[in-house]
């Protein structure tokens, strides 16, 4: 079973922490008004409680549309497709997980060495990817618009800035790919449901390619 998403925050988020790229697709908008916030949460907690009561497979606009009580057009223009509404429901996780390794308490956040937080980087992002595997691998954007998307954006330039730091001589950027590549969630649905590996044989892995990667190679 994957663990419940967290309940959807009312109004603003809370203020001082930094504002992480938004991870919903579609046409770019200024703040919400009042009445339109309200709205999305109304159907972003019905699209949650249908996750939760029926699966992610049974997620449709349709069927949020009739949970919310309003048109199924409604649903469409907030989110622009089911893809745009499933990556809506991982935004505020991706919200607060932008937070803690932009300016959360180390080895995550600032403070700890490059390489600690790459490998506490990528344990939180194999956690999280585990634990709501089956709504990870439905979010997923097709290939037009899966390196481009906000959240994929965010990481990746993380990653590479820490290597830009870890290994200056290298390049930073093949490497944060090769390094989100271990990342992805069809990869960890693979590993993990397919292949049956454990979550800790993964972030084993990861801290021994870390380290494979950031350690000075001895002549």
């Amino acid at each position: 079973m994957s663990t419940p998403l967290p309940p959807f925050p009312r109004g603003q988020e809370p203020s001082g922490a930094p504002v992480p790229l938004e991870l919903t697709v579609g046409p770019a908008a200024p703040q919400l008004r009042a009445d339109a916030a309200r709205n999305r949460a109304r159907l972003l907690e019905a699209a949650t409680r249908l996750v939760e009561e029926h699966g992610v497979a049974n997620v449709t606009m349709e069927a949020v549309a009739v949970a919310a009580s309003v048109g199924k057009g409604t649903v469409f223009r907030r989110f622009g497709d089911r893809t745009g509404l499933l990556m809506a429901l991982l935004d505020h996780t991706e919200q607060q997980f932008q937070a803690a390794f932009l300016s959360g308490p180390p080895p995550l956040g600032p403070g700890a060495s490059p390489a600690d937080r790459l490998h506490a980087f990528g344990c939180r992002v194999l956690r999280e990817i585990h634990d709501r595997l089956d709504l990870y691998i439905a979010a997923e954007p097709d290939a037009s618009r899966r390196f481009s998307s906000a959240p994929y954006r965010v990481r990746f330039t993380h990653v590479a800035m820490l290597l830009r730091e870890a290994v200056p001589d290298a390049d930073g950027v093949l490497l944060a790919q090769t390094l989100m590549g271990y990342l992805e969630p069809a990869l960890i649905h693979h590993l993990t449901r397919q292949c049956g590996m454990p979550l800790e044989r993964l972030e084993s892995g990861w801290h021994d390619l870390v380290k494979r990667t950031t350690c000075p190679v001895s002549d």
